[in-house]
């Protein structure tokens, strides 16, 4: 089949490493193509709009994901625009203090959670990028595979070919659909996988513009300023304000779909157009921070920085068949509360590389085992964080009477040693590239370790035999 996109599709059986098809310019995305380059794999990314436009708003990235920025030598430059997150505060709408959160153990743990703003970190990664293999404006209508390669057809009526396609497109993910569709009619799909994800919460976010540090004293601070501020009994909201560099303060409204009333759900469900944008923020504005109003950060706020994002939570069974996969959103929806969705599909481009890096020789067999191996390798680790999330979601969002009872057993009766515990555990998992130097080792904690690489080993047994045979 001829294609108007040039094509690096290996096809059959070949030492070469198999092309890679990454729909999607997303943080997952990008991530991807950022390990293929270091890994020498071919790649050539498709994201659909015209322009790589993230979310304003903040993210945490925590120490099971550093480490592979260190391998890539993007640490020093990630922590440029981030600040470090030690410590959250939550508050009721009048201010009052309702308890603390230490988030992070850096001397046992090695490395501290960070804050930061999206754009700066998709810049990062778009900027690793070579021009040629990012292609934009190319929105997937569907896919084909076989044993010799896969196709996948865009809206603009042209083709690309190759051995390998990545789903790093979202939540609303084409791939997904694509692929869905055709194990729907083979009745390979599971049932649940054709169900809708849940919508437990709905947000508007936002970053401002930089601010005078005058007015803002905080802005000075090393650390990030957390605060979670949550609405009383008449109300389903909780708004939170993080303070990253260049002065801006990145802001979070959330809504409690199941406490909101019909005349809410109807304003925040429906379409998000600019008229609906600021209808929303205006009733809101009165709202209490430990800045001001929301307000005046609305006002700092320049519109194209303001979105409305649904926190759903969905873990897919189906994550890949024959030659496509899934990673990020796309494969998994997690609740944002513990900064858990973004860190997961990072992981899931570390250890997708891991596994095409192991593709040798190309064949489709192997393809196929790479593919299920990567998946064998994620899907209980990411399983694991979904009770998390959800249960801290509950704490940090929550305004039914069970949820306000939690937050005051935990805030009044559960040990720090409790929590600093629980915070060493979750942060010994970091996976790592296995094609590249290792980070070194920081903290006192032991790491789990991951599956070594095939292909390292058999280069290895090769040395070894070769040296031996002298």
């Amino acid at each position: 089949m001829s294609s108007s996109i040039p094509s690096g599709a290996t096809n059959g059986n070949t030492e070469k490493a198999p092309h890679v098809l990454i729909a999607g310019g997303g943080l997952a995305g990008l991530f991807l193509g950022n390990l293929l380059e270091k890994a020498g794999i071919s790649y050539t990314i498709y994201e659909r709009t015209a322009q790589i436009k993230p979310l304003g708003a903040i993210m945490c990235l925590s120490p099971n994901i550093l480490p592979a920025f260190e391998q890539l030598g993007l640490y020093e430059e990630l922590m440029s625009f981030s600040k470090i997150s030690r410590l959250n505060t939550f508050y009721t709408d009048k201010l009052k203090l309702v308890g603390k959160a230490e988030a992070t153990n850096s001397e046992q743990i090695g490395y501290d959670r960070i804050l930061l703003a999206r754009p700066p970190l998709y810049d990062m990664l778009f900027g690793k990028i070579p021009a040629h293999k990012i292609h934009l404006s190319k929105k997937l209508v569907s896919h084909e595979q076989d044993q010799m390669g896969v196709r996948v057809y865009f809206e603009d009526g042209t083709v690309a070919e190759g051995d390998i396609l990545v789903g790093a497109d979202g939540a609303h993910s084409g791939v997904r659909e694509s692929l869905y569709k055709t194990l729907e009619k083979q009745g390979l799909l599971p049932k649940i996988d054709s169900a809708n994800a849940k919508k437990g919460y709905i947000s508007l976010v936002g970053t401002t513009d930089s601010l005078n540090p005058a007015e803002y004293p905080s802005m000075n601070y090393t650390e990030a300023e957390n605060s979670f501020i949550i609405g009383d009994g008449d109300t389903p909201y909780t708004w939170v304000t993080f303070t990253v560099p260049d002065n801006k303060i990145c802001w979070c409204v959330i809504v409690q779909l199941e406490e909101a009333s019909a005349e809410e759900k109807h304003a925040l469900t429906s379409a998000w157009e600019t008229q609906d944008n600021q209808k929303a923020l205006d009733k809101i504005r009165h709202f209490k921070t430990t800045y001001g109003t929301l307000g005046d950060l609305f006002d700092a706020t320049p519109t194209e920085r303001v979105s409305k994002v649904y926190f759903e939570d969905k873990l897919y069974q189906t994550w890949n068949h024959d030659r496509t996969v899934l990673i990020g959103d796309a494969a998994h929806k997690l609740l944002p509360s513990t900064g858990a969705g973004a860190v997961n599909a990072l992981q899931d481009a570390v250890i997708l590389a891991n596994c095409l890096y192991d593709i040798q020789p190309h064949t489709f067999t192997n393809a196929k085992d790479a593919l299920n191996e990567y998946k064998a390798q994620r899907f209980k680790a990411v399983a694991e964080q979904y009770p998390k999330s959800y249960m801290s979601a509950r704490l940090q969002y929550g305004h039914t009477l069970w949820e306000r009872i939690l937050r005051y057993v935990i805030f009044n009766w559960l040990p720090n040693s409790v929590i600093g515990a629980q915070l060493v555990k979750d942060s010994a998992y970091r996976p790592q590239a296995n094609f590249l130097p290792q980070a070194p080792k920081r903290g006192t904690i032991d790491v789990l370790p991951q599956k070594a690489s095939r292909h390292i080993q058999k280069e290895e047994e090769t040395r070894r035999a070769n040296t031996a045979g002298l």
